[in-house]
């Protein structure tokens, strides 16, 4: 059984390029409570580099990393 993740707020990041969709993550979860989630879809193959090293160096969590074609979908807890 899958755990469903509750989503506070999503991101469309495709085409954009490095290092904007890490930017936009940034940016933006500030705009989501504690504990909050949000769900980032990109489709820069860099992003799967970028948003988990963003995630570790600002204390926050990349919960799940899924890839569907060519869309790579975050999604990011906010911990502090």
């Amino acid at each position: 059984m899958t755990e469903e993740i509750k989503v506070d707020l999503e991101l469309d990041l495709k085409g954009l390029l490095c290092p904007l969709p890490m930017v936009r993550v940034s940016q933006n979860i500030k705009n989501i409570p504690v504990g909050g989630v949000i769900k980032a879809t990109a489709t820069d193959p860099g992003s799967l580099a970028d948003i988990p090293s963003w995630a570790r160096t600002t204390g926050n969590e990349v919960l799940k990393t899924e890839k569907e074609g060519k869309d790579i979908i975050f999604y990011v807890k906010r911990l502090k």
